[in-house]
C-alpha cells in the first residue's frame, strides 16, 4: 500500500512518519504534500490508499480537499489530523467520508488505531472490488455460452423462443413480431489449409473469432445473430432476420470480412425464407442440404443457397464396381498391386465434374460393408482387435490448401490405409498358421491317446469352429480325418513287425477296441490289418 501525509508543518509530517508502524501495515511508499493543491496532483498520479490531512492549510485547505476526494477518489481512506476541536470540522470530515478525526498534539495509540482501521477498511473494500470484478469477468465469459446454447436449442425446440423473446430483443434487437427468417451454417469441414494450421491448437479461439467477425456485420444495424451451434462441434449458425433479399450479399460481405481478419475462407450454406420460429428446424435442414450438395472439387463460390427441389441422389460412381481388384491386391500383400487397384478407382473419380458430401458418404458406406465382408472371409468370427477400428474410404476429408477435395491426397491416404490393412492381415494370418501347425504337432505327439476336437480346443483356448475352419484351409482335410489318417499310417508301419499282435497295434495307435480298429483300417486302406500284414511281408 501507499500513503500520503498532507500538512503545511514539516514537524507534523515527521511525527506521523515516526509514529506509524508502516512495514507492519504493509505500507511501503510514503508521499508528502504541503497543501491540498499539491496533494491533489500527487493523489491523482499515485493513488495512495491512506491519506492523512490537516484542515487549515494555504492554497487549498482540508475542507475543500475532502470534497474533492469524495468526488474524484472515494476509495482512498482519509484520516484528519487537526489542531482545532471544532464540531463543524468533525461533521465535515464525517460527511465527506473521513475515517477518523485526531487532534494535535498527536496521540500515538489513537493514530495507530486509526491507521489500522483505515488499512483494514481499504483491504476489505479492495477484496470486495476484486471479487466483483472476477464475477463480472466470469459472467462475461459465461454470457456468450449461455446465449449460444439458448439459440442452439431453437433448432430442435423452436417453441422455446417465447420464454426468452424479450431478453433476445434487448440483447440482439430481435423483433418479437418477426415472421420470417433465414438460417446459414458456417462449416469448418472444408476450411483452407492456412486457417486449419493457424487454429489447430485452439478450436475455441477460432469459434470466438468467427462469431465476433460475423456479429460485427450483423449487429449494426441488427440484421442477425451468429452463434456456435452446440449440437455439432464444427458449425457456426447465423440467424438472419433482416431483409431476405439482401441475405446473400450480407453473407458474401461476411466471407470477405473473415478473409480480411484471419486470412481464411469457409463454406456457408443458407436456407430459403422460413416462418419464425417454427420453421427453424426446416431452415437448418435446408442449409445443411446446401452444404451437402456443394461441389467439393472446386471453390468458385463459398456461399451455397438451398435449391428448392433438392433431394438426395445416388452416387455418380459405384465403389463396388472397383472393389474386387482392391480386395485381391490386399489379399496378395503386394504394395504395387494395391497402388494399381487404387489408381483405377481414382482414375474413374477424376472424370467426374462434381463430387459432394453425399457421394463421399455413399462410397464410405460401401467400403465399410465390403471391408466387413472381407474380414469375415479372412478371419471368420475371430477378427483381430485392429479390424474393429473405424476406418472409412475417405479417412479424414482429403483437402488441398484451398479447402477443395484433393484426389491426389485421397489416393495417398487410401493406398497407405490399404497397405496397412494388408500388413496387419498377413501378420495375423502368419500367427494363425503358426497356431494351426502347433495343433498339428500336438496331434502327431498325442495321436495314440483318445484326443477329440473339444479337447484340442480347450488345450489351445480356441473355438472348435475356428480350429475346424483354419485346419481345413491349411491342410485340406478336417481334424478328425487327419487324426484317423495319422493313426492308419502309424498302424501300417507297426504291422510290418510280425511280433506285434493286432490288439497291441490297435492300442498303440489310440483304439481300445481291436474289432473297431480293424473296421476303420479296412475302410481306410481297403484291406484288413491281417491282409495288409500278409501282402506287406518281404
Amino acid at each position: 500500500m501507499r500513503a500520503i501525509i498532507i500538512d503545511d508543518e514539516k514537524h507534523v509530517r515527521e511525527a506521523i512518519k515516526l509514529l506509524v508502524p508502516w512495514k507492519e501495515l504493509g505500507i511501503a511508499d510514503i508521499l508528502e504534500a504541503q497543501d491540498g493543491q499539491e496533494a491533489m496532483h500527487l493523489i491523482a498520479l499515485h493513488r495512495p490508499q491512506i491519506i492523512f490531512t490537516d484542515m487549515m492549510m494555504p492554497l487549498m485547505d482540508g475542507l475543500r480537499l475532502l470534497e474533492w476526494l469524495q468526488a474524484h477518489y472515494p476509495s482512498g481512506k482519509t484520516i484528519v489530523i487537526s489542531g482545532f476541536d471544532d464540531f463543524q470540522l468533525v461533521r465535515h470530515t464525517v460527511q465527506y467520508g473521513g475515517i477518523d478525526y485526531i487532534l494535535k498534539p498527536i496521540d500515538a495509540d489513537q493514530l495507530q488505531a486509526a491507521v489500522r482501521k483505515a488499512a483494514q477498511a481499504w483491504q476489505q473494500e479492495e477484496d470486495e472490488r476484486l471479487h466483483h470484478q472476477q464475477r463480472n469477468i466470469e459472467l462475461n465469459q459465461i454470457r456468450p455460452v449461455y446465449w449460444d446454447k439458448v439459440l442452439s436449442n431453437f433448432i430442435m425446440e423452436p417453441h422455446g423462443f417465447e420464454a426468452v423473446a424479450e431478453a433476445l430483443s434487448n440483447e440482439f434487437g430481435l423483433d418479437r413480431q418477426m415472421k420470417q427468417c433465414r438460417l446459414a451454417i458456417i462449416s469448418l469441414d472444408t476450411m483452407t489449409g492456412s486457417l486449419k494450421r493457424k487454429f489447430e491448437a485452439s478450436l475455441d479461439l477460432l469459434f470466438f473469432s468467427l462469431t465476433n467477425i460475423c456479429n460485427e456485420f450483423l449487429q449494426s444495424p441488427a440484421r442477425g445473430i451468429a452463434y456456435r451451434y452446440w449440437n455439432r462441434e464444427d458449425e457456426i449458425l447465423i440467424l438472419l432476420y433482416g431483409e431476405a433479399s439482401k441475405a446473400e450479399q450480407l453473407l458474401a460481405d461476411i466471407q470477405h470480412g473473415i478473409w480480411t481478419a484471419i486470412r481464411g475462407s469457409l463454406d456457408i450454406g443458407m436456407s430459403l425464407a422460413q416462418p419464425f420460429p417454427a420453421g427453424l428446424p426446416a431452415a437448418y435442414k435446408q442449409a445443411k442440404t446446401a452444404l451437402r450438395h456443394r461441389n467439393l472439387l472446386h471453390k468458385e463460390n463459398r456461399v451455397h443457397v438451398f435449391q428448392d427441389g433438392a433431394v438426395a441422389h445416388a452416387p455418380k460412381l459405384v465403389f463396388s464396381d472397383y472393389a474386387e481388384p482392391i480386395r485381391l491386391s490386399v489379399r496378395s500383400g503386394s504394395t504395387l498391386q494395391i497402388q494399381k487397384a487404387v489408381e483405377a478407382w481414382m482414375h474413374a473419380l477424376a472424370k467426374l465434374d462434381t463430387i459432394d458430401i453425399e457421394d463421399m458418404e455413399h462410397w464410405d458406406h460401401e467400403y465399410t460393408v465390403l471391408r466387413s465382408r472381407w474380414l469375415t472371409e479372412w478371419f471368420g468370427d475371430k477378427q483381430p482387435d485392429w479390424s474393429k477400428e473405424s476406418v472409412t474410404l475417405s479417412l479424414t476429408l482429403p483437402l488441398d490448401e484451398e479447402g477443395s477435395l484433393s484426389l491426389a491426397s485421397w489416393q495417398e491416404q487410401l493406398t497407405a490405409s490399404l497397405i496397412q490393412l494388408s500388413t496387419h492381415m498377413l501378420e495375423h494370418q502368419q500367427q494363425d498358421n503358426n497356431a494351426i501347425f502347433e495343433i498339428a504337432k500336438y496331434i502327431q505327439n498325442h495321436y495314440h491317446q483318445d484326443i477329440t476336437l473339444i479337447e484340442i480346443a480347450n488345450h489351445f483356448y480356441l473355438s472348435r469352429e475356428y480350429i475346424s475352419r483354419k485346419f481345413k484351409q491349411q491342410f485340406q482335410i478336417n481334424v478328425s480325418d487327419y487324426i484317423s489318417q495319422l493313426r492308419m499310417d502309424k498302424a501300417k508301419l507297426l504291422l510290418l513287425n510280425p511280433h506285434l499282435r493286432i490288439a497291441q497295434i490297435a492300442g498303440m495307435v489310440g483304439y481300445d477296441d481291436e474289432k473297431y480298429f480293424s473296421k476303420v483300417f479296412k475302410k481306410s486302406i481297403g484291406l484288413s490289418p491281417n491282409e495288409y500284414r500278409k501282402v506287406s511281408q518281404p
